[in-house]
C-alpha cells in the first residue's frame, strides 16, 4: 500500500519527477563519462606505447610520464651507443611535436621501427615516401574524415596522407623523423629512445644497468611505463575528478533538496492528515525518503544509459579522446548519487514530521 502512494505521489507531479530524474542523470552521466574518457584515454596511449615492440624506453631528464616531450634534448648519438649494450638488439629514436589539446604528431625512422615492431599495418595506403607524406590511424582519419590522397595542414606546413593504419602502436599522426626534426629545429635529436633486448626477461637487469651509466634520465621497462598510465598516478587527474564528482554531488543536492521541499509544502494537508490518522512521524520521513530514493535509483539508470549517448558524441567529435565504459565505476557513482539524494531529503524531510497536525491539516 505504502509503495502504491509514493508512485501516485511521483506520477501526480510528472514534471517535477522528470526533471528530478534528469537531474541526477546528469549528474551519474558527469562522473561516469570523465571516468571513461580519463581511461579511455590513458589506456589507448598505454595500448600505443606496448605496440612499438621495445622492452626498453628512455626519456629526456627531467620529464615524467605524461609531460610534453616537444623539446627532443636526447642526441640520436645515443642510438648507436644504445644497441652496443649488452642484451640490446634493436634500437631507435622518435620525436613528437605536440599539438592543440591531446593530439601530436610523431616522427619516426621507419625502416628501424618496422624492425622492432613488425610495422604498421595499413588499412589503405602505405608508408610516407615524400617528406610532405604522413601517415594516420583509423581513429584520426574518421575524426577528421580523411582518407588516403586526402591533405591537412598542421604546425604550419600542408601534409598529403600516404596511408591509414590500424590503431594501437606508437602514434595517431607519424611523419619521417628527419623531416620533423627540420620543422622543430631539432636536426640530430630525438625525444624518446626505444630498445628492443634479444631476452625480454633480462628488462629488469638492463634498465637497471642503464640508469647507472645515464644519470637523471628516466628509464622504463614496457611493464613499468604502461602501469604509470593509471588514473591513480596521474595526481592532477584523480583531483580533478574528485572535482567535478563534488560539483556534481553539490548540483543533485540542490535539485533533490528543491523538489522534496516543494514537494512537502504541497503536501501540508496531506501529511496532515496521515498524522491525524495515527501515521508516525517515521511513516511520513519513510515515504519521503522513498521517494527520495526512488528518484536516485531511477535517475542512476537513466545516467548510465546517457553515458552511451556521450560515447557516441565523443566517436563523432574531431577529438583525440577515447571514451570507455568503465563497470566498476557504475556502483560507485549510483551510490555517490543515492547519496546526495537522500542528503537533499533530509532538510525537507525533517520539516515533514515537525508539522502541527491542526496547522497541516487547516493548511490553503
Amino acid at each position: 500500500m505504502l509503495n502504491k502512494l509514493i508512485f501516485a505521489n511521483l506520477s501526480h507531479r510528472p514534471v517535477r519527477t522528470i526533471l528530478s530524474v534528469l537531474a541526477i542523470a546528469v549528474e551519474v552521466t558527469m562522473i561516469l563519462t570523465l571516468v571513461g574518457v580519463s581511461n579511455g584515454t590513458l589506456d589507448s596511449t598505454a595500448e600505443r606505447a606496448r605496440g612499438v615492440g621495445a622492452d626498453i624506453i628512455i626519456r629526456p631528464p627531467g620529464s615524467s610520464v605524461m609531460s610534453s616531450l616537444s623539446s627532443a634534448p636526447i642526441s640520436e648519438k645515443y642510438i648507436p651507443w644504445l644497441q652496443q649494450q649488452p642484451h640490446v638488439a634493436l634500437a631507435t629514436g622518435t620525436v613528437v611535436q605536440g599539438l592543440s589539446g591531446f593530439d601530436s604528431i610523431t616522427g619516426v625512422d621507419f625502416p628501424a621501427f618496422d624492425k622492432m615492431s613488425g610495422g604498421f599495418q595499413f588499412v589503405s595506403g602505405g608508408s610516407p615516401v615524400n617528406d610532405n607524406d604522413m601517415i594516420v590511424d583509423e581513429y584520426y582519419a574518421r575524426q577528421h574524415k580523411l582518407q588516403v590522397g586526402s591533405h591537412i595542414t598542421l604546425i604550419n606546413s600542408d601534409w598529403n596522407i600516404s596511408g591509414i593504419f590500424s590503431g594501437g602502436k606508437l602514434a595517431r599522426i607519424c611523419v619521417r623523423l628527419p623531416v620533423l626534426q627540420r620543422l622543430m629545429d631539432r636536426t640530430g635529436y630525438v625525444t624518446v629512445l626505444y630498445a628492443k633486448l634479444d631476452d625480454p626477461k633480462q628488462a629488469d637487469a638492463v634498465a637497471a644497468s642503464l640508469k647507472s651509466k645515464l644519470a637523471g634520465y628516466p628509464i622504463y621497462t614496457l611493464d613499468e611505463l604502461t602501469s604509470l598510465y593509471s588514473i591513480s598516478n596521474v595526481g592532477m587527474l584523480k583531483d580533478f575528478i574528485w572535482v567535478v564528482i563534488a560539483v556534481a554531488v553539490i548540483v543533485g543536492f540542490i535539485v533533490v533538496f528543491m523538489a522534496m521541499y516543494t514537494a512537502v509544502l504541497e503536501r501540508t494537508r496531506e501529511i496532515g492528515t496521515i498524522k491525524a490518522v495515527g501515521g508516525s512521524a517515521g511513516l511520513v520521513l519513510s515515504i519521503l525518503l522513498r521517494e527520495t530514493l526512488l528518484l536516485a535509483v531511477l535517475g542512476t539508470i537513466v545516467g548510465i544509459v546517457l553515458t552511451y549517448g556521450t560515447q557516441l558524441l565523443m566517436h563523432a567529435l574531431p577529438s583525440n579522446l577515447t571514451q570507455e565504459t568503465v563497470y566498476s565505476w557504475w556502483p560507485i557513482a549510483g551510490a555517490i548519487a543515492i547519496t546526495g539524494a537522500l542528503l537533499g531529503a533530509i532538510v525537507p524531510g525533517y520539516k515533514a514530521v515537525q508539522q502541527d497536525v491542526t496547522e497541516a491539516l487547516s493548511y490553503e
